[in-house]
């Protein structure tokens, strides 16, 4: 049996009176593991290890670590006791290099020679690839990621805690991911990782605890059960995939996409020539590996992109007529009234103010309705506390810091806010990443409920399942160009994930 690193008995923590996020929790973590933390969004994974950490501290129970009670108050005395934490939202410096992060809060006497020089073997050592002269802001998400957990082992981290880390990778990039962990694992380091993601618990992880509710709902062998017992686990109920998809019958045409064309920074066509036309009523679900053109396709309708010229994007409604979009800046879209509803895959960065509340998080929509230099808040007010009822939004209150909830509860108030200001057309991009199985449902059901009230949804996913179960059409691109349009009752998963990869030859 591997050596015991850390063991947690009747660990409670709540938030205010009203949240409890954990609830007398027992959790043991062993040397020479990897360890899966499986739960619901709000079900208190990130909380629980946050404790561990040094984030937090527990109002109740006792923490073990090497075989000796321990009271942690901060995250560099967690790092003294060999505990390291790799968070969703990254702690770098993204104008110092790789090397210099590493440093940072590091002893003066500290070479940078021989720092860069043991970096290097550690680097070597688990199979990290990583350019420490790089500058953090020239780094891919992949890269930046690495960087954070080669700099916690380098600081002497031997319990390692990455709080999903494989949300917003690539497949070949989660690929090396569990290739690294698992030489970790393999030289006796003890590894957690917080994850929704079933099939990746499967394929990575020695144990795995599931949380329900705050409490935890039992630790089991990944060679002694399977994907449906997990999720029976998770909700308590067994959950079957079964999305409605009501078929509207009166559509018309909302917006008319033709030759849109965006170049990123480096001057690489992104969206290449796209065209397609988008209909009240339907759900146009977008398909394609990542980095296909798909936030760049959303981000240029909604004004955030500039787009080559010859590109034009024909937004019609009963209400406001005819537009061309193209050449509008977000603000101006707005300004004209037209109902354009947008849901940007960075929830705390595009989409909401994560210091601010619900509360003011919804006047930024309302704020230039106000009459005269006073602000208002009696109508966002009331705005928050329907989304926070309707959505069952988990906070303390109104005006509690929306980075401080759960990604679910996050992405429950920015579709809710969304949604609130009645859209004609509402673009989602990876509406559910990250989000647990009700958490995911809740959205579905908030997106069929808008394509029946004859709203023109386009929605961007990761998982084909979801996708061909919930859109009426699926477009998929390739290389930023349109490589197929498909019947979403009639598509199967090979052919969408056949047109993924692979280009048609008239289009190369």
């Amino acid at each position: 049996m591997s050596q015991i690193a850390v063991s947690m008995r009747n660990i409670t923590k709540a938030f205010g009176k009203k949240v409890v996020a954990n609830k007398n929790v027992d959790l043991d973590i062993y040397h020479g593991e990897i360890l899966s933390l499986l739960g619901e969004n709000g079900s208190g994974k990130t909380t629980l290890m946050n404790m561990l950490s040094g984030v937090y501290y527990p109002d109740e129970g006792e923490i073990h670590v090497e075989g000796r009670h321990v009271t942690i108050t901060s995250p560099k005395n967690a790092y003294d006791l060999g505990i390291g934490m790799i968070h969703q939202h990254f702690k770098l410096i993204d104008v110092f290099t790789g090397l210099e992060n590493i440093l940072i809060g590091m002893d003066p006497k500290v070479n940078s020679k021989d720092c860069q020089r043991d970096v290097e073997a550690i680097c070597k050592k688990y199979g990290f690839d990583l350019d420490l002269d790089k500058k953090v802001y020239e780094m891919s998400v992949s890269e930046k990621e690495t960087l954070e957990i080669v700099k916690t082992v380098y600081r002497g981290a031997n319990i390692l805690i990455l709080d999903e880390p494989t949300a917003v990778l690539t497949p070949q990039e989660i690929r090396k991911l569990f290739a690294v962990l698992r030489n970790m694992r393999n030289d006796g380091k003890a590894i957690v990782i917080i994850t929704h993601k079933l099939n990746e618990v499967m394929e990575i992880s020695d144990r795995v605890s599931v949380l329900r509710k705050g409490e935890n709902a039992g630790t089991v062998a990944v060679k002694d059960t399977d994907e449906q017992k997990l999720t029976e686990m998770m909700v308590g109920e067994k959950i079957e995939l079964d999305i409605e998809r009501d078929f509207v019958e009166d559509k018309q045409k909302r917006l008319e996409v033709k030759n849109l064309t965006v170049r990123n920074i480096d001057g690489k066509k992104v969206v290449d020539n796209v065209s397609f036309d988008l209909y009240s009523g339907e759900i146009l679900g977008i398909a394609g590996i990542s980095g296909s053109g798909q936030k760049e396709l959303l981000e240029a309708i909604m004004g955030l992109q500039k787009c080559e010229e010859g590109s034009s994007v024909i937004y019609n409604s009963t209400a406001h007529g005819v537009h061309e979009l193209v050449g509008l800046s977000t603000k101006e879209i707005i300004s004209y009234g037209l109902h354009l509803a947008f849901v940007p895959e960075d929830r705390l960065g595009m989409g909401l103010v994560g210091n601010m509340g619900m509360t003011d998080n919804v006047m930024l929509k309302r704020y230039k309705k106000g009459n005269g230099p006073f602000l208002h808040r009696k109508k966002p007010e009331e705005t928050a506390q329907k989304i926070k009822d309707e959505l069952e939004v988990a906070t303390p209150d109104l005006d509690y810091p929306v980075r401080r909830l759960s990604g679910g509860n996050v992405q429950k108030i920015l579709v809710g806010r969304e949604i609130n200001n009645k859209p004609t057309v509402l673009m989602t991009a990876y509406a559910v990443r990250g989000l647990d199985i009700n958490t995911s449902y809740a959205i579905y059901n908030l997106l069929n409920e808008q394509k029946k009230k004859g709203v023109a949804v386009i929605y961007v996913g990761e998982d084909l399942d979801v996708l061909l179960a919930l859109s009426d059409r699926i477009m998929v691109l390739c290389s930023g160009k349109l490589n197929g349009m498909l019947d979403g009752r009639t598509a199967t998963k090979e052919e969408v994930g056949y047109l993924m990869t692979n280009l048609k030859e008239e289009e190369r």
